[in-house]
């Protein structure tokens, strides 16, 4: 299931990012500008390794990941956090323990067709991004 994500997606449309990136516990002035960009993502998947590479007018942000494995992880926008990668059927969850007070979140991407969804929610808090194929 891998493969259905390898690749380059544009963003499309955002939902509630604001509100979501504030619940996280980004600031305003960072909040602003991320609500306002049009981020590129890219999957690659080289055996066991994957990377997640978001690239935007303000930021690139690279993710190097094993599926299943803990690793420690800083954010685009900044915050300390243990990520964990898991794909479950054809959705890749992302899990997020905050560090130093930080808030945990969950981000599900899933795929239907050319189109990448992403949902991410903290404390009830709930975002979707929604990505075309490119």
């Amino acid at each position: 299931m891998a493969d259905q994500f390898i690749g380059k997606w544009n963003n499309t449309t955002s939902d509630n990012f604001d509100a979501y990136l504030k619940e996280v516990g980004v600031g305003m002035v960072t909040r602003t500008v991320a609500s306002k960009l049009k981020p590129t993502l890219t999957f690659e998947v080289n055996g066991d390794d994957w990377t997640m590479t978001s690239i935007s007018t303000f930021k690139t942000h690279v993710t190097k990941f094993k599926l299943g494995q803990e690793f420690e992880d800083k954010t685009i926008d900044g915050r300390e956090v243990t990520s964990k990668f898991e794909l479950d059927g054809t959705k890749l969850i992302q899990t997020e323990k905050g560090k130093s007070e930080g808030k945990d979140s969950r981000i599900e991407r899933s795929i239907s067709g050319n189109t990448l969804t992403i949902n991410m929610e903290c404390n009830g808090v709930k975002s979707v991004r929604v990505y075309e194929k490119a």
